[in-house]
């Protein structure tokens, strides 16, 4: 058992709660803070203190830990927890922020003498509660015997980008990991449409393509969702899909490279929330093929 830390987690929702938990279970100290109290009260039945504010969450804490919206999310919540940071604080951000963000967030966590770790996680609801995350990470060597012990709670491996989380190394291996995760769940919701548009059987599709190249695990699990459900509570809400493959297409954009794919994935996770399915799996991206009955439409004639 290493040295038993105090954690603050700032922001718990999908993955911030589960992180929090998985954490309280490895045996250290956790605080946490969320926005909405209310969302946050139910970690106290797992030993969790819930504080009333960001800097009540931070006061004293070897390692805060930020999972929030976005970047600017978590800037403006770091500011409220400034007055409890103490110089050589480890700061794990772990929000999938954007590249321009990072700059942001190093920059406040250089202001403040904080050791800043760009962390961003890969898994979804399940696996963050299960501490089987891959955690990306960049930062400095020196650290990493203080942030070690929190990375190995929440997950089940850690790759290291580089010893510059300012770098942003580790959030843009993330936007690339997730343009393939999210290219694949609005692939995936289209099948499901077409078919059901052409009369056609999933199930025929599924047996076509069974233990052949074109299979996957991924794909049954986010078509199973949408066939069987349950679509809520989210693995990975809709909402923040958009937010994520529009942090996609803006970084493109920057290097250079026309996403097509990311583009039109967010006009997808864009109609799915108009529709009402914010909140749900980002698998509901399926019913933005349809109108407002979510079912196929008569074809024009």
């Amino acid at each position: 058992m290493t040295d038993k830390l105090t954690v603050s987690v700032l922001g718990t929702g999908i993955m911030g709660a589960a992180m929090a938990r998985s954490i309280a279970r490895a045996g250290h100290t956790v605080r946490a803070w969320n926005r909405t109290r209310t969302k946050a009260e139910p970690l106290a039945a797992d030993g969790i203190e819930v504080a009333d504010t960001p800097a009540e969450a931070a006061r004293g804490a070897d390692v805060v830990l930020t999972m929030l919206y976005d970047g600017p999310a978590t800037l403006e919540v770091m500011r409220e927890a400034a007055p409890a940071l103490r110089p050589g604080t480890v700061w794990v951000q772990s929000t999938t922020a954007g590249i321009d963000a990072i700059a942001d967030l190093a920059a406040f966590a250089g202001e403040h003498g904080l050791v800043f770790y760009d962390a961003p996680v890969l898994g979804t609801r399940k696996p963050a509660e299960l501490g089987q995350l891959t955690v990306l990470a960049a930062g400095p060597e020196e650290g990493r015997a203080t942030v070690t012990p929190v990375f190995d709670a929440v997950g089940a491996r850690t790759v290291w980008t580089g010893e510059d989380g300012a770098a942003g190394t580790a959030s843009r291996l993330k936007l690339v990991a997730n343009s393939w995760v999210l290219a694949v769940t609005a692939a995936t919701g289209e099948v499901l449409a077409l078919a059901e548009g052409l009369g056609v059987d999933p199930q025929g599709f599924f047996e076509l393509i069974e233990e052949g190249p074109l299979d996957m695990g991924y794909l049954r699990a986010k078509a199973g969702l949408v066939l069987d459900g349950p679509l809520t509570p989210a693995q990975f809400a809709v909402a923040t899909a958009e937010k994520d493959a529009r942090l996609i297409v803006a970084a493109g954009e920057q290097s250079g490279v026309r996403l097509d794919v990311a583009a039109a994935a967010a006009e997808r996770f864009a109609r799915a929330a108009a529709l009402g399915h914010a909140d749900e799996d980002m698998a509901a991206a399926y019913f933005a093929s349809f109108d407002e009955s979510g079912k196929p439409g008569e074809a024009a004639s």
